[in-house]
């Protein structure tokens, strides 16, 4: 297959994957006030959806979560090519194609984990999508699936869909069964073999190599750059946001300033009381920053004001102002206490 269309990829440090029923746009535009230049993904949209569906409801975005990718889930190279063009109107960076995800759904539909046992048909498709349009292209696939776990396969698969001028490839680091183990088990029991990854670089060096699975800390990230091009950082970005305080300094040599804690809570204020005039329920963006002051002082309480008052009928910013003082206070309650010790 000879390469044909797209652009080149969206080639950053460092990303956060993308997650079901946890990166939605809310999700998005928090984590922005936490970090600007962490590369972003949508929750998988399947083609089929974006040909069918509300597109505005599935594709809205506000303008300042980019860079953001959108990832698509599909076989279908037609649909495919359909998503990729309604991407490029609604203004994304990029476009992913999901060869990782190992959930009943998905592989009844032949799209996400299932396809690495199909290299041909995802490279139809990811020609499709670069033919579609100009936006770069990638694709997020596991080690392996089932018994095709050399890493002779995932080699191949990666050697078939690149012979389309596909450049970027995001790689978890975990095989995935796809009958035997939930999704939830697919992301933690299958080991971890980073050691496949970092060969696939060095046999690949022409490629942007990212890798995905187990990062939970800055300190690993710095460790994978260098035998890999990026790190991808997935459930540790939704229970730990803050844990990207300080990446556009330390990894994007950026001089902006880094926001604390209750400067990000207050600059979601705006945000929220938008939503909340539109009739969205306040607990639909809130649920989104319940893990924000994970391990500080008054955590527990931000967590459970969130938790119960979002719910109430008419709740607007002031749950979040009603939170924040309460946080502040226990802060003062323990460096008082801090002091007489």
């Amino acid at each position: 297959m000879n390469p044909a269309g797209g652009a080149t990829a969206i080639e950053v440090p460092l990303s956060i994957a993308p997650m079901m029923d946890r990166t939605d746009r809310h999700y998005r535009y928090f984590m922005r006030q936490i970090t600007r230049h962490t590369l972003l993904y949508t929750e998988m949209v399947t083609a089929q959806a974006i040909l069918h569906g509300d597109r505005d409801h599935l594709l809205g975005f506000t303008p300042s979560e980019s860079p953001l990718v959108l990832q698509v889930g599909g076989d279908d190279p037609q649909m495919l090519a359909t998503a990729t063009r309604a991407a490029a109107d609604f203004g994304y960076d990029a476009i992913n194609l999901n060869v990782g995800c190992p959930s009943d759904r998905v592989r009844s539909g032949n799209f996400g984990a299932c396809l690495m046992a199909q290299p041909e048909r995802v490279a139809e498709g990811v020609a499709a999508i670069m033919a579609a349009s100009p936006l770069p292209v990638s694709v997020k696939h596991r080690i392996g699936i089932d018994d095709r776990d050399r890493y002779e396969d995932m080699a191949a698969f990666v050697d078939t869909v690149a012979q389309t001028g596909c450049r970027h490839f995001t790689v978890h680091a975990r095989k995935a069964w796809l009958q035997g183990l939930s999704p939830k088990d697919n992301r933690t029991v299958p080991p971890l073999r980073y050691g496949d990854v970092h060969r696939l670089k060095q046999d690949f060096s022409h490629l942007w190599i990212e890798i995905n699975g187990g990062l939970t800390r800055l300190d690993q990230v710095r460790d994978q750059l260098g035998p890999v091009d990026g790190v991808m950082i997935g459930r540790a970005a939704y229970d730990n946001p803050y844990l990207f305080s300080g990446v556009d300094q330390g990894l994007f040599a950026s001089n902006e300033a880094t926001l604390s804690r209750q400067q990000v809570a207050e600059a979601m204020l705006p945000y929220i009381d938008h939503w909340v005039r539109q009739g969205l329920k306040l607990n639909k963006i809130t649920r989104h920053m319940l893990m924000l002051f994970a391990g500080q002082p008054g955590s527990r309480l931000w967590k459970q004001i969130l938790t119960e008052e979002s719910c109430r009928p008419g709740a607007g910013v002031d749950v979040v102002r009603q939170a924040l003082k309460a946080v502040q206070h226990q802060g003062e309650m323990q460096a008082q206490l801090g002091s007489l010790v």
